[in-house]
């Protein structure tokens, strides 16, 4: 029964009221209960909306309820709390009283307000919200008892106890500040030696007539049998409407906590424009523009704000459930009224829109049903519907389709965010196939570019994006590689930085950080950046630290010297005080294998002593890069070196050359076919294969990217699989469009051979592993996990 009258109140006091010199169209106001009636049948209003030409009514109307209890329905006589539409009041009794001679607008608040500790502050400077008072808001969570209701004393005993400092001197800057109108409603009981409630009566209330309009605030005593009948607050969860009305802080009054109907503040605007209630001299205070004390202005003077050269004022209201609009052309006499109780804003802004003769943007909604939902946060599936607002979650639970909405039935599928690759190398792909299908087909939604210490100029992937339009999200990182070019140049980087090149280097990267970029990687096992000491690579890290980034590494080394590489991450994330994370973790040194539980141990151990390090891992036992990686003391003549490679570094039987532009006959062949056909020994043609590779980048200095890249076999599976499980690691692909198979299947291989076939893992742990868990460590905090207001980057 409950919820046929809620849906029926839709066609409450249905109202067209036809004005012989009216303003708006007949046409504009059918668009506007079109939109209203649409966002009323999403569930994205509750309210009235009252506009009025020169005093006349031209439309007003009802849609929903009173109160979730007993599903009333609203009417235009229905009373909402004004929120902060409430100051216009105040400032009205502040001006009837300076009328009377009660009080000046100058005077000091210590005047009505002794206890109040800042002798500066001037009741002017409360009107206009210019008095550097901090919120009360924040006092109260922070000194406030929260078991007690606070009251106008009790903020004032507590601006007196702790007489927190100003936010600025009194005068100079404008602030709004909900402080000062709690102020105002104590002066207007101290000037006019009354309770502020029968004084508003008094003053406002019986001039005007007003039959719906009174103040109520939370344990009020006397409280008026209107307050029985006010609207209540809500909001819309996940489908659920659950109360959302005055909290403990309402036993104040002056910020908010008036009640008025839209028929009543009808009223009160034609009282406005006739001067009912003060003189006209006095009311166009209220409409000047605040003059600061360096002789510029800002457009709010007593409780208004105002607009169009003086020509409009208006004011907004946003507290608990409530959402509320008042806009006043002074000129056309023309006046809109919107007051909501459901905590969705939208109406406002499109009312707004339509009387400015713009298209209204009404919110589009998709439902997505029937499916078992795995948000992205470990928690275990449950079968939920999902809804999405125009380009994010809005709600999740079971939920039923609202009329005219697209609905697609997931068939009992799982849906899940839509997973983040955190080290890819995806983009160089994109130009020729802006579809984005090799991370795409995986499930990917969005990849972090910017790795192994190569990154592009922020200005440069926007300008990229603005041109084309790509299937995928894509994040970076600034590249340390990237930036010792740009300071030292591409032909001198074998070499520590000097400090005027690593101060441009600093200087570079604060700039690009403040574009937008995640933070810094590295690639320390490369030349570029091989040759960088530990200190170059600290000093850019406390520059990350300063703008909030982050760290990624492809560490020094991921072989011979890995115990010191891993050590040298800890030590930045210790000094710099900054998230740390080590790329594609692995063990590449044979007789290292099966000893990742140490390296665990040791990054647990980091751990606990505060350093938030954490790592990403691929599910091959192959890595993909070049050659030169394969000579830790990049010696590449050495034959002992060569040889020692080829017995400790990687399985030259199994591994691939898969790039090789001297040559591309080689391509597609191990290491040891290629030794072969070469009548060379392993050693002797993995040492000639780099020297031919670096001849011919000599010859051809105009290309980009590698000229050479190898598929090696270097790790063991229960290494692998350890790595994976760690709680810290999260899944990435380390892929191109090209080349190694990681590139498009990382993310369907983990969680088909991992998860369904060896069980490694939970299905839901490892969706949290490719999702939530990689979207805290980039710092992204909009998507990875299916939640109210992110991106609805979803895989079904």
């Amino acid at each position: 029964m409950r919820k046929t009258r809620y849906l029926l109140s839709l066609w409450i006091l249905p109202f067209l009221i036809n004005s012989g010199n009216a303003q708006i169209s007949t046409h504009t106001i059918k668009t506007i209960d079109s939109a209203l009636t649409k966002l009323y049948e999403r569930k994205m209003f509750n309210g009235v909306v009252l506009l009025s030409d020169q005093g006349k009514p031209v439309f007003k109307k009802a849609y929903g309820i009173r109160d979730l209890k007993s599903g009333e329905p609203l009417t235009t006589h229905s009373s909402f709390n004004l929120a902060s539409v409430s100051k216009q009041f105040i400032a009205m009794m502040i001006m009837v009283l300076q009328e009377r001679g009660k009080l000046n607008f100058d005077d000091k608040v210590q005047k009505y307000l002794p206890a109040f500790p800042y002798a500066q502050i001037s009741i002017r400077n409360l009107l206009n919200h210019t008095s550097g008072l901090p919120e009360y808001f924040d006092l109260a969570n922070r000194y406030h008892n929260t078991l007690d209701t606070l009251t106008n004393d009790k903020m004032i005993e507590m601006l007196a106890t702790y007489s927190p400092p100003l936010e600025f001197v009194s005068g100079s800057k404008w602030k709004y500040c909900n402080t000062g109108y709690v102020l105002l409603a104590s002066i207007v009981e101290k000037a006019s030696g009354m309770r502020i409630r029968d004084f508003f009566k008094q003053s406002i209330v019986q001039p005007l007539s007003l039959q719906n309009t009174f103040i109520y605030y939370l344990d009020m005593p006397g409280a008026p049998d209107t307050a029985l009948h006010r609207v209540l607050g809500f909001e819309r969860s996940n489908g659920v409407n659950t109360a959302n009305d005055l909290v403990r802080i309402d036993g104040v009054i002056g910020d908010g906590n008036i009640y008025s109907s839209a028929e009543d503040l009808a009223i009160w605007d034609q009282a406005l424009s006739n001067n009912k209630l003060i003189h006209h001299e006095t009311l166009m205070q209220a409409y000047t523009p605040v003059l600061l004390s360096d002789g510029t202005n800002f457009n709010y003077g007593f409780g208004w704000f105002i607009e169009n050269e003086g020509k409009t004022v208006s004011h907004t209201g946003s507290w608990v459930g409530f959402r509320n609009e008042i806009t006043r052309n002074l000129s056309t006499q023309f006046t809109s009224i919107v007051l909501s109780s459901g905590t969705n804003a939208s109406a406002l802004r499109i009312v707004k829109d339509i009387l400015a003769g713009k298209k209204p943007f009404i919110p589009e909604t998709k439902l997505i049903r029937n499916v078992q939902l795995i948000d992205g946060t470990g928690t275990k599936p449950i079968h939920a519907d999902v809804r999405i607002l125009n380009e994010r979650i809005w709600e999740t639970g079971t939920l039923a389709p609202f009329p005219g909405e697209t609905v697609t039935d997931g068939e009992a599928l799982t849906l899940a965010p839509g997973f983040i690759d955190s080290h890819s190398h995806h983009f160089s792909g994109f130009e020729k196939e802006p579809e984005a299908i090799p991370s795409l087909n995986q499930g990917v939604t969005t990849i972090v570019i910017g790795q192994d210490g190569d990154s592009y100029p922020m200005d440069t992937l926007e300008a990229f994006f603005k041109k084309r339009n790509i299937a995928i999200n894509v994040a970076s990182y600034t590249g340390h590689t990237s930036l010792r070019e740009h300071a030292m140049g591409e032909k001198n980087l074998f070499r520590i930085a000097k400090n005027e090149e690593l101060a441009n280097m600093k200087k570079e990267l604060t700039k690009e950080l403040q574009k937008g970029s995640l933070g810094l990687s590295t690639g320390l096992e490369y030349e570029g950046a091989f040759y960088s000491n530990k200190d170059e690579v600290l000093q850019l890290a406390r520059t990350v630290a300063e703008q909030n980034g982050r760290y990624i590494s492809h560490i020094r080394s991921e072989d011979v010297n890995e115990t010191e590489a891993i050590d040298e991450i800890i030590e930045i994330g210790r000094t710099a005080g900054i998230p740390v994370q080590i790329s594609h973790i692995k063990i590449a040194k044979k007789d290292q294998w099966g000893k990742s539980n140490e390296i665990i141990e040791k990054l647990q151990a980091a751990r606990a002593a505060g350093i938030d390090i954490t790592a990403d891992c691929y599910p091959y036992l192959f890595w993909g890069s070049t050659m030169r990686v394969l000579f830790p003391n990049r010696d590449y003549t050495n034959l002992s070196s060569a040889e020692f490679a080829i017995a400790n570094l990687f399985d030259a039987e199994k591994s691939i050359l898969v790039h090789y532009l001297p040559n591309t006959r080689y391509e597609w062949k191990t290491i040891a076919a290629i030794a072969k056909e070469r009548h060379e020994s392993k050693a002797v043609t993995l040492m000639k294969l780099i020297a031919i590779a670096a001849d011919y980048q000599e010859k051809h200095p105009n290309l980009h990217g590698n000229i050479e890249m190898i598929m090696a076999k270097s790790m063991e599976e229960r290494d692998l699989s350890n790595f994976l499980s760690w709680p810290n690691t999260n899944l990435c692909s380390d892929g191109s469009p090209n080349g190694h198979p990681r590139g498009y299947g990382s993310f369907t291989r983990f969680l088909g051979t991992y998860v369904r076939d060896q069980k490694l893992i939970p299905l839901e742990t490892a969706i949290y592993k490719i999702t939530g868990l990689t979207a805290e460590h980039m710092g992204i905090k909009d998507r990875g996990i299916i939640a109210k207001g992110n991106y609805a980057d979803l895989v079904l």
